[in-house]
């Protein structure tokens, strides 16, 4: 059942939180700024409500993650804080006598409570009603860009990482059943990650079908780690990349957050626009103005845009803006590395520009691939010609879309408004050394979202106290 708390703490010793707590404690501040009673209601499906002992009251479960994400840190030492800090206490709806959860139940309640439910756009949500409300939002233009968010084994490589589950899993097998050993499939042996990707596929297969222990509670979950399909890699440039993933965020002019989108590392900016515009809208946001870097400015991007009567800052480039080019969802470009990424997730190596040079409708950019690579992709046969020396991709550019845009970057008022792309930088700072977010707290794409509503919904919080005050 669930158990509300206590409005009023009665406690000989709640008097102690007028002294050690005063007004302008930021967590004073945000109990009595925001109600927080919208917990219950979200929930209210994921308790028994007629049998059963009282559960530990989820408005305060809740605030344990939320001081988890503003103060950057672990379950067991918030929980330690909560015994001896009085500020915590306060914020918690507790008495100063009062004794804390063990940190197991933080877990429990990432997992039976906060699953299946979408928590990033409903805790956004709660924050952009309560910028409206105070009167502090008053923008309509958003401001897009995605940052990245290293894996929680990013000390490895990927290929490394794979290794290391595939051992581990092989592990705990022989434990239960060591007549497998013969079966397995043979051990990749060199430092090829695709050879890698294929062994773990095989042997996972192997498992499944033929082991006859699949379902063993251990096994399963050594399964989930070697066959986890979501940290992926990503690129910051044409040399550094990186393993986890990324967050796509739209941000007001007040510097608010108004949308998000988590996904694996190898995802295009680009892609997201759609959703991140139409998530804004449904929060309340009114969404006039539309600014990003060259990710953005796509060919399905600016008709978007123009058939919402939305304005698109977004400078074009003439390798992203390519016009009626062949496979556009296939074939996508990554504006850090300045190079294109195949379907199967590999990047060009080089790149040559082709055609009269100073007419730029006979003019195209070619990408050179790795065909070494390609002769071992799983999907070479969509792809790849058998037998070919070289697998390249070009980019033509003619579009009439294009052409407008290009009128329209020209003027001062797209130029001022260009440089309101700074704030969103500022932002992905804040969000990676404020609060934890430059790398993954768990694995799997659900824990990364779990993580990156609690870390919004307190930095937006936080902007909410400052634009108030």
């Amino acid at each position: 059942m669930i158990r509300q708390q206590q409005t009023l703490v009665l406690s000989p010793y709640a008097g102690l939180y007028d002294i050690v707590v005063p007004k302008d404690n930021m967590l004073r501040q945000i109990n009595e700024l925001v109600d927080f009673a919208f917990i219950y209601e979200e929930l209210e499906e994921k308790y028994c409500l007629d049998n059963g002992r009282n559960a530990i009251d989820p408005i305060r479960m809740f605030k344990y993650l939320l001081l988890k994400a503003i103060f950057e840190l672990s379950d067991v030492d918030i929980v330690e804080r909560s015994k001896y800090d009085l500020s915590f206490k306060f914020f918690l709806g507790m008495a100063p006598e009062d004794s804390v959860i063990d940190p197991s139940s933080l877990t429990k309640f990432r997992k039976l409570r906060l699953i299946d439910m979408n928590l990033l756009d409903i805790l956004i949500g709660q924050t952009v009603a309560l910028a409206i409300e105070q009167g502090i939002l008053k923008s309509t233009a958003i401001i897009v860009d995605a940052t990245h968010t290293k894996a929680r084994y990013n000390q490895k490589s990927p290929q490394e990482i794979l290794q290391d589950r595939a051992r581990k899993l092989r592990k705990v097998v022989y434990s239960m059943d060591e007549s497998v050993k013969a079966k397995m499939p043979i051990k990749n042996v060199n430092n090829v990650l695709e050879d890698e990707i294929t062994y773990c596929q095989k042997l996972v297969a192997f498992i499944e079908e033929e082991s006859g222990i699949a379902q063993v509670p251990k096994i399963v979950e050594q399964l989930r780690l070697v066959a986890d399909p979501d940290a992926r890699v990503g690129h910051k440039s044409a040399d550094s990349a990186f393993f986890g993933y990324k967050t796509h965020l739209a941000l007001t002019e007040e510097r608010l957050i108004t949308a998000a989108v988590i996904t694996t590392g190898e995802k295009n900016d680009g892609k997201q626009l759609r959703t991140l515009i139409e998530k804004s809208q449904a929060a309340g946001m009114q969404v006039k103005t539309v600014i990003g870097d060259t990710a953005y400015s796509e060919k399905d991007n600016l008709i978007y845009t123009k058939q919402n009567e939305i304005e698109l800052v977004a400078k074009l480039n003439p390798l992203i803006t390519q016009g009626a080019r062949k496979k556009e969802d296939e074939f996508l470009f990554n504006k850090d590395a300045g190079m294109y990424v195949c379907p199967a997730g590999h990047m060009a190596i080089r790149k040559a520009r082709q055609g009269k040079k100073g007419v730029s409708k006979n003019q195209q950019d070619t990408y050179f691939f790795d065909v070494e690579i390609c002769k071992r992709c799983p999907i070479k046969e969509n792809c790849y010609k058998e037998g070919a020396k070289s697998k390249t991709y070009s980019v033509i550019i003619k579009s009439d879309e294009h052409l407008e845009q290009k009128v329209f970057q020209e003027t001062e008022y797209f130029k001022a408004k260009s440089k309101e792309r700074y704030k969103i930088e500022a932002k992905n700072s804040e969000l990676k050394h404020g609060h934890g977010y430059d790398v993954a707290t768990s694995s799997g794409l659900l824990g990364m979202q779990l993580q990156g509503a609690m870390a919004i919904f307190a930095v937006n919080l936080k902007r909410i106290l400052k634009l108030v005050d």
